[in-house]
């Protein structure tokens, strides 16, 4: 029998806030979390702004130095075992938890899993490996090949949780903690899990960002205020950033039997891939449509009664044009989505991009407002007919859909029901 999944918990550690009022009051507010990066600035790098993670100072490579939230304390030997991702995703899954009120017994049980999706650590992985070259295996972190590779988020956060159920690490660059998120709902939907947690964390420091400058697909614009500039015809690129979001998901009746709030439903994903190139979309569009039907069709919801869409929409030049045709062949005009791209206030989270904008939407429909696109001065006329909104509206709406896509032409599409 075929299970209802709902959304009982988020957890935030972000450019724009650390704790859901905080996500909210920017995202109604368009507060930007996106500012001047001093290892950019101070190395003449040819980018200099970065969407920034406040009250966390993890960028020695050496963890005992890191500075953090002191409730979020741990030990010496499991720092060891961490990338900044990790911990990120720690202080993110806890708070996640306690807005749920779930405890101990209610998460480590065989009933419970989790999906984490990052990347790896770049600059643990540099760090180590440059160790190891210079000075010799026995000068080596011993728990240095777990703090960097990609798995290192799922290892640490399921030992930490003591996780019994069902646990893997995603890997699908800015579409991975997406498909966690649709796999996850699977688990829980086909009755194989009662509950999952899921998160989405990145690093965000210059190892992890810089590279893209050399695919020249960071904007060059220094002004915090307007590198980030998805649907501008004017954008260049997009900004980074890193941080971790977490969601809590479960089955309807177990939620309901624990009195738990429910911020609202998951209704069913959709997936595809564009077969067309390792690094741009499909121009059509076409690849992420595919993913934006299957969606609708699972969760049984007709396109014309979806009232908010947030757009992977990364503020580059391609990207934002192959995104904005998708959705003008699957709703009509006339009947389209609002559309905003939350990435403006955020910088682009890579593998945190999914979980960070489907919690926003999540929010957004138990809160009753839609997140605007910020930083828009000249909006591409490639958009016409599309309703962008440059302004956050106060506005409730039945259903809602967020969209992802990576490298590969990965392509993700979650769609969510307001809590009635």
């Amino acid at each position: 029998m075929q299970k209802e999944v709902v959304i009982t918990g988020l957890g935030f550690v972000t450019s724009i806030g650390n704790s859901i009022d905080a996500v909210e009051s920017s995202l109604r507010e368009q507060k930007s979390g996106i500012e001047r990066y001093a290892p950019f600035v101070d190395n003449n790098e040819p980018v200099s702004v970065m969407g920034t993670i406040k009250g966390f100072d993890l960028s020695s490579p050496e963890q005992e130095d890191w500075t953090y939230p002191e409730r979020f304390w741990l030990s010496r030997s499991m720092l060891r075992g961490m990338s900044p991702h990790s911990l990120y995703s720690i202080s993110a899954v806890e708070d996640a938890l306690i807005d749920a009120g779930l405890d101990k017994k209610e998460t480590s049980n065989p009933r419970t899993g989790l999906y984490g999706a990052s990347g790896g650590s770049t600059s643990m992985m540099h760090y180590n490996l440059t160790r190891l070259k210079k000075l010799g295996v026995d000068r080596v972190n011993p728990k240095g090949i777990v703090s960097s590779v990609a798995g290192t988020l799922t290892f640490n956060l399921v030992s930490y949780f003591k996780i019994q159920g069902f646990s893997s690490g995603f890997v699908s660059a800015c579409a991975s903690s997406g498909h966690a998120i649709g796999f996850a709902w699977d688990a829980i939907y086909n009755g194989h899990q009662d509950r999952m947690i899921v998160v989405g964390a990145e690093d965000g420091d210059v190892d992890c960002i810089l590279p893209f400058a050399g695919m020249r697909a960071l904007s060059v614009n220094p002004d915090p205020t307007k590198a980030s500039r998805p649907f501008d015809k004017d954008r260049d690129g997009f900004v980074g950033t890193g941080g971790a979001t977490a969601l809590i998901l479960e089955e309807r009746s177990i939620a309901e039997a624990r009195g738990a709030k429910i911020y609202g439903r998951f209704l069913g994903w959709g997936q595809s891939s564009d077969g067309y190139n390792p690094v741009l979309p499909l121009p059509d569009g076409s690849g992420l449509a595919r993913s934006m039907t299957s969606a609708l069709e699972q969760a049984n919801v007709q396109p014309s009664n979806v009232g908010y869409l947030n757009a992977h929409a990364p503020s580059t030049p391609f990207g934002d044009a192959a995104e904005i045709k998708g959705i003008k062949s699957i709703f009509e005009e006339g009947a389209r989505p609002k559309v905003s791209s939350t990435k403006a206030l955020t910088g682009h989270g890579l593998s945190l991009a999914s979980a960070m904008e489907a919690a926003f939407t999540v929010l957004a429909l138990d809160r009753g407002f839609l997140p605007g696109s910020a930083n828009i001065e000249n909006l591409d006329p490639m958009t016409d007919g599309v309703p962008i909104l440059r302004q956050s509206e106060e506005t409730s709406c039945d259903f809602a859909m967020s969209t992802s896509s990576g490298f590969g032409g990965a392509n993700v599409s979650l769609v969510f029901g307001r809590e009635a």
